[in-house]
């Protein structure tokens, strides 16, 4: 049966155009693609994201025993930091890559992909070394503020201080006087926040953003903009970019990956031995220099021959160009380096190119 988050009715009010992703019935536009992707480049755009999934640790051990799951180090964070990691499994590939934040050394939380919510809960409940974890998802909702006028916006609906909240900082607080972690994380690129919150106040929340937000030009963003938003700045997204078959180092991910963590991690050791040896594939970031759209799936070729594969594409509204990720070969990883993308049968032209494609200022 397919999902729906406590949203559902207010998307379908707003004239979204709804899709099935990954067994959720989400947004994928409002309006435009275009038009809600330059929505959060230059104003605010509101996303619905509450299919991604929420898991707690909590007890005495709660900080060890997440330590020893994720590859980054939350032993190095202070309390209310949060930090990007993934979840590896032995041959250092991605069971998942998630964000945990830090409320105490006795309370940790952690964000996973919606379509890996009961296999990612699985997997650490199976190797959790002391304090087990809690599936929280259907109790928490969840909205991304994104934006250069986001934080003026959530600001105005709160009574805490967000200029002391830095980037992968979080704090608890009410928003629109509803009871909130407020996240300085997101997946755009841009400024802003993602506010988790009771499940039950959802439409509150979202309704007073959309009000608050008008004199910003705030929108309703789906799916789709979501993906060239992410696109343009690189981001990885589990199932097309990164996944349990490409190790951390061969996803570019090699800062997320702390080595010489103390107590380790689960993959340590393949990572540590590939590093060694020498990474075989990368995770390039590419444009085409002629007319094409690269697209999931679509084979790398070098000289007529297979040699990788493309994993996100598009045409990025803002930087005007037809960009992409793929899996190459070491040998052509370097920026410059050229190849085709095969194109329904047409080889095209692409360069190597240093990201994020989307310059910031």
């Amino acid at each position: 049966m397919t999902r729906r988050t406590p949203l559902n009715e207010a998307h379908r009010k707003l004239g979204a155009r709804m899709v099935d992703f990954a067994g959720w019935d989400m947004p994928v536009q409002y309006s435009s693609l275009t038009a809600e992707h330059e929505a959060v480049r230059t104003a605010v755009g509101l996303f619905d994201v509450s299919h991604m999934g929420e898991i707690e640790f909590t007890g005495p051990g709660a900080l060890e025993t997440v330590n020893r799951l994720i590859s980054n180090d939350l032993a190095r964070c202070q309390d209310g930091q949060a930090v990007y990691a993934g979840l590896l499994n032995d041959l250092g590939g991605f069971v998942d890559d998630v964000v945990a934040y830090r409320f105490s050394p006795e309370r940790i939380l952690i964000c996973v992909n919606s379509s890996n919510r009961e296999k990612d809960f699985a997997w650490m409940n199976a190797r959790a070394e002391g304090v087990k974890p809690v599936d929280k998802s259907d109790d928490y909702a969840q909205i991304a503020i994104q934006g250069p006028k986001a934080v003026g916006l959530v600001q105005r609906l709160t009574k805490s201080d967000l200029s002391q909240v830095g980037t992968y900082r979080f704090t608890e607080g009410e928003v629109a006087g509803v009871k909130a972690i407020i996240s300085r994380t997101g997946y755009t690129g841009e400024d802003g926040f993602e506010l988790y919150c009771a499940a039950g106040d959802a439409v509150k929340l979202w309704d007073a953003l959309l009000e608050a937000g008008q004199p910003d030009g705030v929108k309703a963003c789906g799916l789709g903009a979501r993906d060239s938003l992410r696109t343009e700045m690189k981001y990885a997204l589990y199932g097309n970019d990164i996944d349990d078959a490409h190790t951390a180092l061969e996803a570019g991910l090699g800062w997320i990956v702390k080595l010489d963590k103390a107590g380790g991690f689960i993959g340590k050791d393949a990572l540590a031995a590939q590093k060694a040896a020498g990474v075989p594939r990368k995770l390039v970031g590419f444009e085409l220099t002629d007319k094409g759209i690269p697209r999931h799936g679509y084979s790398v070729l070098k000289n007529g021959e297979r040699v990788g594969e493309v994993t996100s594409g598009t045409m990025g509204p803002t930087v005007k160009k037809s960009i992409g990720m793929a899996y190459v070969p070491a040998n052509l990883a370097a920026e410059g380096s050229t190849f085709d993308v095969d194109i329904r049968g047409r080889a095209v032209p692409a360069i190597v190119v240093k990201t994020p494609f989307l310059k910031k200022s």
